[in-house]
C-alpha cells in the first residue's frame, strides 16, 4: 500500500517525515516530495502550503507523479461543534466547499459546477481504520462533513452559518479541495483535522499553540496506519 500524506504546513508534515526511512526528496512546482517508507507502507510526503488552491496543485501532482492508493490530509482546524474541543480529531465521513457559491445561477450553495456534487464521500475503509487507531489511543474524535474555504473562520457569525448550511463539524482551508480532485481522480480520500482553534475568534492570539500540539495528534493517528 502506498500512502499520499499532505500536510498544509511544515509543523503538520514534520513528524511524519521524521519517522521515514529510505527517503528521496524531488521538487515539483515549487513543492517538495518526500517519498520513502512509513513503517510497513511505501509514502510520500508533501507540505501543500494554505489554501485551496495549493492544496490542488499538490494533490493533482502527487497523484500523476506518485500514483497513491489513498490520499490522507492531515492538519488541524477550527471546531463547528461542540462534540470537538482543542487537541480532538475531526474525522471526515465527507468534505464541502463553504465557499463555493454559484447560487444566484440557481445552483445550490456548495455545489461544484461539472460534477454536480455538494459533498464528497471520504473513503469508508480509512474512515473506520482511523476511527479505530482513535479509540486505541483513547484520542477524542468524531464523523462527520468537514468545510473548507480560502478563509480562517474567526466569527461566531460565518461558523453558525457553515453549521446550519452543510452541517459541519469543523472548518478550515484545504481538505475539500484535497477530496475534491481525489473524486475526479478516483483515489480513495480521508481528511484529519486535529481542533487547533474555536473559529469564532476567542482564541486566535493562541493559534500557534494550539496548533503545534494538535498536529502531534494527527501525525500521531497517520503513523499508526502505516503501522508505527
Amino acid at each position: 500500500m502506498k500512502l499520499g500524506i499532505i500536510a498544509a504546513m511544515t509543523i503538520e508534515a514534520d513528524l511524519i517525515k521524521a519517522a521515514m526511512t529510505d527517503v528521496n526528496a524531488e521538487e515539483i512546482s515549487g513543492i517538495t516530495f518526500i517519498s520513502g517508507k512509513l513503517g510497513q507502507c511505501d509514502a510520500v510526503v508533501a507540505v501543500c502550503g494554505i489554501g485551496k488552491v495549493f492544496a490542488a496543485l499538490c494533490t493533482q501532482t502527487m497523484i500523476l507523479r506518485y500514483a497513491p492508493d489513498y490520499v490522507i490530509n492531515t492538519g488541524v482546524g477550527g471546531t463547528l461543534t461542540d462534540k470537538l474541543g482543542i487537541g480532538d480529531l475531526a474525522v471526515s465521513a465527507a468534505v464541502v466547499q463553504h465557499d463555493m457559491d454559484t447560487s444566484p445561477l440557481g445552483d445550490p450553495v456548495g455545489m461544484i459546477s461539472g460534477i454536480n456534487v455538494i459533498e464528497m464521500p471520504a473513503d469508508k475503509s480509512m474512515v473506520e481504520k482511523v476511527c479505530a487507531i482513535c479509540e486505541a489511543k483513547g484520542i477524542r474524535h468524531y464523523c462527520g462533513t468537514i468545510a473548507s474555504g480560502d478563509q480562517f473562520i474567526a466569527s461566531r457569525e460565518k461558523k453558525d452559518w457553515i453549521v446550519s448550511t452543510f452541517a459541519g463539524i469543523a472548518c478550515e482551508m484545504e481538505g475539500a479541495s484535497v477530496g475534491q480532485v481525489c473524486y475526479v481522480n478516483k483515489v480513495p480520500f480521508v481528511i484529519l483535522r486535529a481542533i487547533s482553534d474555536s473559529a469564532d475568534g476567542g482564541a486566535c492570539e493562541d493559534f500557534p499553540t494550539f496548533a503545534a500540539n494538535a498536529a502531534k495528534t494527527s501525525a500521531s493517528v497517520v503513523l499508526a496506519l502505516a503501522g508505527l
